[in-house]
């Protein structure tokens, strides 16, 4: 299953490390960022629980990035 989400990120190098963190989270497939569109798609694991992984997720780029904001 794939979900798109709004995101909020300063610069397309914060946006890159927000990226390389969803693909590190477990039940997270493959992730990708567009810094233009300021937006997040996700692909997620079978059988994955969507909202404990995006839970996860934006706990993850709040490490790398912490004025990012992910909205679900």
């Amino acid at each position: 299953m794939k979900k798109t989400y709004k995101i909020e990120v300063d610069c397309a190098n914060c946006a890159n490390k927000m990226e390389l963190a969803a693909k590190k989270t477990p039940g997270v497939k493959d992730a990708s960022v567009n810094f233009m569109l300021l937006k997040m798609t996700v692909e997620f694991e079978d059988g994955a629980d969507v909202k404990a992984v995006m839970a996860k997720v934006k706990e993850a780029c709040k490490v790398v990035e912490d004025d990012c904001e992910i909205y679900f």
